[in-house]
């Protein structure tokens, strides 16, 4: 029984340095007119020759025959006496002349003739190939112009949080109109379906938040007028911690929904005040927890959700407070750096291995020896956010134990000033 036959990956495989396509598009114009070329010379050269041998008769004379004719012996010698040498003029030695004949030159005519020929054809072949290959280049530059153009545009909004944007081809009805208009028709369905799950996401909320709410004011009403019995007290505590542990899971679950399918609203954000907002926030319960947490806010301005980014200082910093042990520091830092700015998070805590770190942003992982309470979806709603507006994030294990989170968005525009602050 045969196995599988092995992928042909390598064949595959592509190559760091390999040329764009105007310039493969380029060569290969180049080389097919250079071969042509090639072979018209070839062509040309042996028609030359061929032609030059078929007219040899119009250079080189018909030999004629002369008839010999006998010689008597008794005729007297009427060879002619030898010319008188002048005896002034030095005595030389001199050559024989070279006698040529008519067929060997016009043998040496054909040499010469075709040699040149070959010559002649052979740098007009270099100087119409150079020709060949600049014109190849200017009309794949501009074929491929409208083609640079879907994928300029598919890349702003693949990094954008938006897709509004669409590309509108103009021009005439080819190929690349063809796939501008299957994009645009790709787009609006994607817009469609992340608005039915926007609605959803609305819906779910209100519907799940509702029978929640009245749970909740049902439970708080006897045990505010004292009406439940001492041995029951307990019970509904415990009912009421569940409760509210419940509402946060599904906030947090439909803020990572939300943070996934991306936003609509784009307007100005400072990073700096959603970090001031979260320590205000977060300060009793880091002050409970015996955890200090400095600030070294900078102006970090940004454009996206104000709700959504919010939530992500939150979360950092909830993760840097909960994540930790008594007596532990916390520190929130924001700022701008070249074209973007970034939220930084560090705390102390247990020590992290860099293998640990890719499974903190999945939802529901809260890492092994992690201290705290939560449901492990504060990194991964983060993570969702930050995708959705064009940023990165990185998680990086401190050496004394702990982890920096950092997060770092499109930078809008500059504002003065940086504040350190302690809590």
């Amino acid at each position: 029984m045969k196995g599988p036959k092995p992928r042909r990956t390598a064949a595959r495989r592509v190559l760091p340095h390999r040329l764009p396509l105007r310039g493969r598009l380029t060569l290969v114009t180049t080389l097919v007119f250079l071969v042509l070329g090639s072979g018209l010379v070839l062509l040309n050269w042996l028609s030359a020759q061929q032609l030059i041998e078929d007219n040899r008769y119009l250079v080189v004379p018909a030999v004629e025959t002369v008839p010999v004719q006998p010689v008597d012996p008794a005729a007297p010698n009427t060879t002619a006496a030898p010319l008188p040498t002048d005896p002034t003029l030095p005595d030389t030695d001199v050559a024989p002349a070279l006698v040529t004949t008519p067929a060997e030159a016009f043998e040496d005519f054909q040499d010469q003739v075709l040699t040149q020929v070959l010559t002649r054809s052979l740098l007009l072949l270099l100087v119409f190939t150079a020709l060949a290959a600049l014109l190849a280049w200017w009309a794949a530059r501009r074929s491929l112009h409208r083609l640079t153009q879907v994928t300029s545009a598919a890349r702003r909004i693949s990094t954008g949080s938006s897709l509004d944007e669409r590309l509108g081809l103009a021009g005439p009805h080819d190929e690349v109109r063809e796939l501008g208009d299957t994009f645009d028709a790709m787009l609006d369905r994607l817009d469609r379906t992340f608005d039915a799950q926007r609605q959803f996401t609305a819906h779910a909320s209100h519907e799940l938040r509702t029978p929640l709410t009245l749970q909740r004011t049902a439970l708080e009403i006897p045990l505010a007028q004292g009406r439940v019995p001492d041995d029951l007290k307990p019970a509904l505590q415990s009912a009421l911690d569940a409760n509210a542990r419940t509402e946060r899971l599904i906030v947090s679950l439909l803020t990572l929904a939300r943070g996934k399918s991306g936003t609509r609203a784009s307007h100005p954000v400072d990073l700096a005040d959603a970090a001031r907002h979260a320590v205000e926030d977060l300060s009793e319960e880091a002050r409970t927890a015996g955890v200090r947490v400095t600030t070294t806010l900078a102006p970090a301005p940004v454009a996206g959700d104000p709700a959504l980014l919010a939530q992500v200082a939150l979360n950092l910093l909830a993760n840097a407070v909960r994540h930790n042990h008594p007596g532990g520091t916390a520190t929130i830092t924001t700022g701008t750096l070249s074209e973007s700015a970034y939220l930084e998070a560090a705390n102390s805590g247990p020590t992290l291995e860099q293998r640990d770190i890719p499974a903190l942003f999945e939802p529901f992982q809260r890492g092994q020896g992690r201290p705290g309470k939560g449901f492990g979806l504060g990194l991964a709603v983060v993570r969702a956010i930050t995708l959705s507006h064009g940023g990165t994030i990185t998680a990086t294990p401190r050496p004394g134990g702990g982890i920096t989170v950092r997060v770092d968005l499109p930078r809008r525009a500059a504002m003065p000033t940086a504040v350190d602050s302690e809590l």
